[in-house]
């Protein structure tokens, strides 16, 4: 058995109970060693063998997961965030397939969600913004499918979270703006759950020249939209008085 784990996006104490169970009784360990903390595969047991895959090819990687499977061995393959997210674990598990070897996953916490945390904010404000878009942009890495662009998904004018993007937000600002307006808030996420992670703030006219200034040029999340704002907000109706529910029925009025 193979097991994928999403270790979380930075913070050792962020993995869940059962993934950390996972890595302390599995004998064979691969990691992304750029993302995951040594903390985390720390736990593997005495004599494991721990191996960091951010130099390593699929071929290698999957040569090191058919060795183990062939010696009866169960194997951690942990990923960064959450593996159902820009974790490269499907075509992993389309080799897994092929070769009859059974796997499961363990979900993560994805960074957007520890960034919204650490912030101290929902992302889904009432009459402000109910849809949260994850995506990325096109640069070295294979191409955007059709309709899913930026300026196509702008349309919805929901919060996006962008992937892979910070040294892209030349293009970032010049495809959102018409859609969003130059002076919607933008915050940069960097390093979400790592001891330096910082946050910057500003809107689509003003982003790139501060991260620019904080040297920011990889492990970061881009958010666009107004509900990042501090603007005036109705309530929800799921704990309103006058909203009932089948938990919360219809109060006899007194007397």
């Amino acid at each position: 058995m193979v097991h994928f784990i999403g270790a979380g996006p930075g913070a050792p104490d962020l993995i869940t109970v059962r993934g950390l169970r996972l890595i302390e009784r599995c004998p064979v360990c691969l990691y992304a060693g750029s993302l995951v903390p040594a903390e985390v595969v720390a736990a593997a047991p005495a004599g494991a063998r721990v191996l960091d895959t951010a130099p390593m090819t699929l071929d290698e990687i999957m040569a090191e997961i058919g060795r183990a499977i062939g010696e009866g061995k169960e194997v951690a393959r942990v990923h960064s965030g959450d593996p159902s997210l820009y974790g490269a674990v499907a075509e992993q598990i389309r080799r897994l397939r092929a070769a009859g070897i059974a796997y499961d996953i363990t979900p993560g916490v994805p960074a957007f969600a520890a960034a919204a945390a650490a912030l101290g904010r929902e992302l889904t404000i009432p009459e402000v913004s109910q849809t949260v878009i994850l995506t990325r942009t096109a640069m070295k890495s294979s191409a955007m499918p059709a309709g899913e662009d930026l300026p196509t998904l702008a349309q919805s004018r929901a919060l996006l979270v962008i992937h892979l993007s910070v040294r892209n937000l030349l293009e970032v600002e010049r495809q959102l703006s018409p859609a969003y307006g130059a002076d919607c808030p933008v915050i940069v996420a960097y390093r979400v759950g790592w001891p330096d992670e910082a946050y910057i703030r500003g809107t689509l006219a003003d982003i790139r020249e501060k991260v620019r200034a904080a040297k920011i040029t990889r492990t970061a999340l881009i958010f666009v939209g107004r509900a990042l704002s501090d603007a005036d907000f109705r309530d929800s109706a799921l704990y309103d008085a006058a909203h009932v529910h089948v938990l919360r029925p219809k109060r006899k009025a007194p007397g």
